[in-house]
């Protein structure tokens, strides 16, 4: 049978989701090695999409195939039990054969937090970006506005860039604050590699004044990755919920 899996995980401790030489902690070998215990054999599991170090997941996605029959409840408490205490699955279900976590996947969601107050926090160190530098949230949901829709993102990718296209379309970008936070929203129906933290740092700058609004049109069109802003840094950054078509019937993403 073919299972899919929901993960959420804190991504402080890990370099990384996808797998590395021995001795290098990941999410996905803590995660196989949970699964395998529950399954009595070797699980490869597929994910949604790779995140890097550091990078937190909500509502990642993933899919193993096993000849091992358990009900969805013992999937999902035995592997718990298997975990560290910053990774967990939260829902277990059996799908066709022709489900994939990634191929199968229609858009992805992500979120970017940046703390933004005189003091920097001890309690979201590990969970948002840290700029005391006053943000004017407003004008990077104006800058924002540039960048809907289907475009070449060359600019907004890392020089490593694996992706064979860089023409991708964004369904949703928007920045607003809540209280001492300013939060990115960005869905799009695939991403570029870094592609979500190279839009962050553009719109910080904007969010500073050391930029104009209009600057991040005039990166987009630069397509070059050389002329576009800083890659900002990994811990702001979750992965929120990965869309599929209705007939897989996948229980609903987390709540923000």
């Amino acid at each position: 049978m073919r299972v899919a899996m929901g993960i959420e995980y804190d991504g402080t401790s890990f370099h990384g989701w996808q797998r590395q030489k021995e001795g290098i902690v990941t999410v996905q070998d803590r995660l196989e090695y949970a699964i395998s215990k529950v399954a009595d054999h070797p699980v490869t599991v597929a994910c949604a999409g790779r995140t890097d170090t550091g990078v937190h997941a909500l509502g990642q996605v993933v899919h193993f195939d096993t000849p091992s029959n358990r009900s969805s409840r013992g999937w999902l408490l035995g592997s718990n039990v298997n975990l560290p205490p910053d990774i967990s699955v939260t829902w277990v279900k059996q799908v066709p054969e022709h489900f994939h976590a990634r191929f199968s996947a229609v858009n992805r969601r992500y979120r970017y937090i940046i703390m933004n107050r005189n003091s920097r926090s001890a309690i979201w160190r590990d969970r948002t970006v840290w700029q005391h530098h006053p943000l004017d949230a407003e004008r990077m949901d104006e800058a924002a506005l540039s960048l809907l829709g289907t475009h070449d993102f060359s600019s907004f990718r890392a020089l490593g860039c694996q992706a064979k296209s860089p023409v991708k379309t964004i369904i949703r970008l928007d920045a607003s604050r809540q209280e001492d936070r300013v939060i990115i929203d960005v869905k799009a129906n695939a991403f570029l590699h870094h592609m979500v933290r190279n839009i962050a740092g553009v719109l910080i700058a904007i969010g500073k004044g050391d930029r104009p609004v209009v600057w991040a049109k005039e990166v987009l069109e630069y397509r070059s990755r050389v002329l576009g802003g800083v890659t900002a840094p990994p811990q702001g950054l979750y992965m929120m919920e990965v869309g599929y078509p209705g007939e897989f019937a996948l229980p609903e993403p987390p709540a923000d």
